[in-house]
């Protein structure tokens, strides 16, 4: 099927093929090595295992868990564990694919690596859920560690996951590791403004985006698709520079008020399920409606797939900007670059998230914490310099910025590959 068959544009794409489709676009325009781009095509490893659970009830359920690791040439594995029914070992290749991508636009440190569940965490109870993790940390104890492979939150899993994920390897190991997950709780070793900075960094590269086109911030207006933990930081942190947010949502719809919402006063979808579309507000729409809205900036920052060949065209927004992983299929990309509307690729504008689990691992390793206001000032710090990175290779070459954000990543790793040879 071609991308301009009316059944291709409605088909889901899935996160391994848009990531290769990617890589390939970004080797186009460099002089790489063909077999280091065929090396990155495919993962290192995956490791499949059967996670046994004891119910409350007494029965005894299985289920199946992954892990995949993408590229480590640049250093350990890194990326989230999602609890999900829809978790499988291809979501798990593609995704570790963008952890690559992303820890080197970034210029961390990390290879790419993700992992998962297959269970829906709405159906366990609190103590099921601590039995699952600490049983799937052991299974998957002998291919992750602080100098091998780092876990973080992803969907379905918070910082309460990763402390009991975090106990169960150092009870093993027979000391406290706390640099062997990311995205813990401060009290047992995680960072101040690691569940805020994934949004943070949508909002700080929102606004160097805006700032690279001559947009005036108080004249701007925001939509953002996905009041959860990255949406509605993200969302709340333009609000405080000025911009007009004039819609969100969550799963069960969206509000809109053409004068502006109020974001501290809309509640976290995380925190009170239901109460975004429940908010009180002049106008009420669906999620698909939020995407058409005539804005100048959308943030999906829901879920993957959102922006597809169906409705592309009419998306009116000026500017999108990724909070979500793979919220634009190659069809919708297509129809963009071709419309001139920018998107500013995931791999950049949410990688707040793993660029302070960087900072979580070091204070780790250090034994020190940091303050809240050294975490958000050295991320400021990072965001802008990858941005002037991406920046640098838009304005040189004719590209959109999601191959400039890539080529900026292949040049890394490549070159990372070239240095170090091919053993044995």
């Amino acid at each position: 099927m071609t991308a301009a068959d009316p059944q291709s544009e409605s088909e889901p794409e899935s996160a391994v093929d848009t990531a290769r489709h990617q890589l390939e676009r970004a080797a186009a325009h460099l002089d790489v090595d063909e077999g280091i781009v065929e090396r990155l095509r495919h993962p290192t490893s995956v490791h499949r295992v059967t996670v046994p659970l004891e119910r409350d009830d007494g029965s005894r359920e299985m289920f199946t868990g992954y892990r995949a690791h993408h590229d480590s040439v640049r250093g350990p594995y890194k990326g989230g564990l999602r609890y999900h029914p829809e978790v499988s070992e291809e979501e798990c290749i593609g995704l570790s694919m963008w952890m690559t991508w992303k820890c080197a636009v970034m210029d961390l440190p990390f290879g790419g690596g993700k992992g998962g569940i297959i269970v829906n965490p709405k159906e366990l109870s609190s103590d099921e859920k601590e039995r699952l993790t600490r049983r799937f940390a052991e299974e998957l104890r002998p291919v992750i560690g602080p100098m091998t492979d780092i876990p973080a939150p992803d969907m379905g899993t918070d910082p309460q996951t990763m402390a009991w994920f975090m106990d169960a390897y150092s009870m093993q190991q027979g000391e406290t590791t706390p640099g062997v997950v990311t995205g813990k709780p401060p009290i047992v070793g995680g960072s101040y403004g690691r569940e805020e900075a994934p949004g943070r960094s949508v909002g700080i590269i929102t606004r160097e985006a805006m700032k690279y086109y001559d947009w005036d911030v108080k004249e701007t207006t925001v939509a953002v698709q996905g009041f959860g933990s990255v949406g509605a930081n993200a969302a709340r942190y333009l609000d405080e520079l000025g911009a007009s947010v004039v819609a969100v949502s969550d799963v069960d719809g969206a509000i809109y008020d053409p004068d502006g919402l109020d974001t501290t006063d809309v509640e976290d979808h995380d925190e009170s399920p239901g109460m975004v579309s429940g908010y009180d507000a002049p106008e009420t729409l669906t999620n698909e409606e939020l995407l058409e809205l005539d804005v100048d900036v959308l943030v999906p920052a829901a879920i993957g797939n959102v922006l597809t060949g169906e409705n592309a065209r009419d998306v009116e927004a000026d500017m999108i900007v990724e909070g979500a992983n793979g919220p634009t299929t190659t069809t919708a990309e297509r129809i963009f670059e071709k419309r001139g509307i920018p998107v500013i690729p995931d791999i950049i504008a949410n990688a707040g998230g793993v660029t302070v689990s960087y900072f979580e691992w070091l204070q780790d390793i250090n034994r020190r914490a940091w303050s809240l206001e050294r975490v958000n000032d050295e991320l400021e710090s990072e965001m802008c310099t990858a941005w002037e990175d991406v920046r640098t290779e838009y304005d040189a070459r004719d590209v959109t910025w999601r191959d400039a954000t890539y080529i900026v990543a292949l040049e890394r790793i490549a070159s990372a590959h070239e240095t170090r040879g091919f053993w044995p």
